[in-house]
């Protein structure tokens, strides 16, 4: 009822913040994207609205009841502006050594934590609570699984106010079940 695939399951994703996230860049227009995730066997869906946006999911054929690993979501111009990635089974994806995604939220944030502490650079804590490292251009969050939680991420370029791109993020992205 409440699959989480182990990452040996998961596609393997680097994150270069702001500029790479697996097989994307930031900066793709909607066309490439559908057609750099499809080259990953990730299957296109357009159905779904988002005040604001055009959204974008991708699922796995084999994703249990069809479930998007990856949510994209396009300004009007059809620039890619926020990524969201699934902690049940969306790819793992690694940034600066830290797995992302699946994660235990505490066990997360300790890593950040100890990232932070090594490289000398701030922490900041989400609207939700959640904890991540500045310039890491990303908002983390927990997703339900039955009766404990995973780590989920939503990933943008976030320019020199983070709280902004943040607050202006699609309000579907923090409803995750």
């Amino acid at each position: 009822m409440w699959p989480v695939l182990p990452d040996t399951e998961r596609d393997q994703w680097n994150y270069l913040p702001g500029r790479i996230l697996g097989p994307l860049r930031m900066d793709m227009h909607r066309e490439d994207v559908i057609a750099a995730l499809a080259a990953h066997s990730f299957t296109a869906k357009s159905d779904g609205y988002s005040p604001g946006w055009d959204p974008v999911r991708f699922a796995k054929e084999s994703a249990p009841l069809g479930q998007a690993a990856v949510e994209c979501y396009f300004y009007a111009d059809g620039e890619l502006a926020y990524v969201q990635v699934d902690g049940r089974v969306g790819p793992q994806v690694t940034c600066e050594g830290i797995r992302l995604i699946g994660r235990v939220p505490s066990q997360l944030a300790q890593e950040m934590e100890a990232h932070a502490t090594r490289h000398d650079i701030g922490v900041r804590y989400s609207p939700t609570g959640d904890f991540s490292c500045d310039g890491f251009q990303l908002e983390l969050g927990a997703q339900r699984v039955g009766d404990r939680v995973v780590s989920w991420a939503l990933f943008f370029v976030s320019g020199d106010d983070h709280s902004n791109t943040r607050d202006n993020a699609p309000k579907t992205v923090w409803h995750r079940w």
